[in-house]
């Protein structure tokens, strides 16, 4: 707390001291705030984002119009979070109605008792969850399902410790794959809608490539670190009765998914489709009046907060202004991303994935102007697992017992090692083949 106290003085006190002009001091005022409030956790995620609606207005207001609250309101409500809103009530319902459930025991039956099978179902179908839902529920519902297999592994401690792993960072990597995955991706399109429209398929198409070869990494490194074979004793999950109709559930999860891929063919927006969705499982009575609360507000308040950030920078031009002091023409490309890329991957290693994107995307914008810098760092953002504290399906593996922080550091710095090193050197030519600058 106390360092957090002095990052609270020190940090807004030298923009105030070191920015002369009075817009962009005092934009940098509020922002550094909340930046230091988003990565040090002290304070609700949603916290800051109001304190950034509160303050722009307040402190800015004044000096132009552009910054009062009607346009602050509006920076906020961009239709990306739409997009996160019907993710989030999928998957309230999905677990509402024990489908989430259902299919992680019906990975475990799918195994047919082979140790390496199941391991590569859990791996993949953690991360297949994780594209749809939050990484918290998709390893919630994973380790609820297997906590039968991972209690009868204690007698092969390594078995268990690989188990554990495979449901960490199939969470943690799945999210990659969707626009509604995680926060970081729903920045980038933000910031990236002003050159260049990202439709749910084509994010698909150069993503889950790259998430589907991290996940061979893992699978490879769990088998040859862990010692991987055999067989395992059968017990079937416990799968509590759902209160509603799991394949109702399941039909509108199709035709979601349906609506987002087709999105090029009817020119329906996936945010619309989205919001489509929510009101359909609210209105069919899938969801109810009690299950907007479990809505997870929070992260969206978050993505909300960032996506606002992004919008102040963009406007005060303080970014733009302390690019403008570097010859950055020396610099080639390949450099200032990789730059951004350790940067970013280190960073949301030890506080927020989202925070950290709101804070290097609109710098590195300013650095390479192109919707594939938004993109790559927010990749790079997602790559930050090598902690225990990294992440929540990290701690979460990690309070199950069985695994060290050693194990998640072995498994998890490789991770973002390579991760980084492909984005570097090859996000800007595969985002290419897909269209974008």
């Amino acid at each position: 707390m106390v360092g957090t106290a002095l990052l609270l003085v020190l940090v807004p006190g030298m923009a105030l001291w070191l920015i002369a002009d009075p817009i962009q001091s005092r934009a940098a005022f509020i922002g550094s705030i909340c930046l230091v409030l988003w990565l040090t956790e002290v304070v609700q995620p949603f916290v800051p984002t109001m304190l950034l609606v509160v303050g722009v207005p307040l402190l800015l207001g004044p000096l132009g119009r552009q910054y009062g609250l009607p346009s602050v309101m509006a920076w906020a409500a961009d239709p990306v979070l739409a997009l996160f809103v019907g993710g989030f009530a999928l998957g309230t319902a999905a677990h509402r109605h024990g489908v989430d459930a259902r299919v992680a025991a019906r990975i475990v039956i799918l195994s047919r008792h082979r140790r390496r099978l199941l391991l590569a179902l859990v791996l993949t179908g953690t991360a297949a969850m994780s594209m749809w839902m939050s990484n918290i529920a998709a390893a919630a519902m994973m380790l609820t399902a297997l906590r039968p297999i991972i209690r009868s592994a204690h007698s092969d401690a390594r078995f268990r410790t690989a188990l554990l792993l495979s449901i960490a960072m199939g969470g943690n990597l799945g999210g990659m794959a969707t626009p509604i995955g995680t926060g970081p991706n729903a920045l980038a399109i933000a910031a990236a809608s002003a050159h260049h429209r990202i439709t749910f398929l084509s994010w698909m198409g150069f993503a889950t490539p790259l998430v589907v070869g991290m996940l061979l990494l893992v699978y490879v490194m769990l088998l040859v670190r862990y010692r991987v074979a055999g067989s395992f004793v059968h017990e079937q999950p416990a799968v509590e009765a759902g209160s509603g109709q799991p394949r109702w559930v399941m039909a509108v999860f199709a035709l979601a998914v349906m609506g987002w891929l087709t999105e090029p063919l009817h020119g329906v927006g996936a945010p619309l489709i989205s919001l489509g969705v929510a009101t359909l499982l609210f209105g069919a009575g899938l969801l109810r009046k009690d299950d907007l609360g479990s809505l997870d507000w929070s992260t969206l308040g978050l993505i909300a907060g960032g996506i606002s950030l992004g919008r102040l920078i963009e406007q005060t031009g303080i970014f733009a202004q302390l690019a403008q002091q570097v010859d950055w023409s020396g610099y080639p490309r390949v450099v200032l991303l990789a730059a951004l890329v350790s940067v970013g991957a280190l960073l949301s290693a030890l506080m927020s994935n989202t925070g950290t994107a709101a804070l290097l995307i609109p710098l590195g914008m300013s650095l390479a102007p192109t919707p594939s810098t938004a993109v790559i760092v927010a990749l790079a953002t997602s790559f930050g697992v090598p902690f225990t504290i990294s992440t929540p399906p990290n701690a979460m593996a990690y309070g199950e017992g069985g695994i060290t922080a050693r194990d998640l550091l072995l498994v998890g710095l490789p991770v973002m090692f390579v991760g980084c090193l492909l984005v570097t050197l090859t996000g800007s030519t595969v985002l290419g083949l897909f269209g974008f600058p």
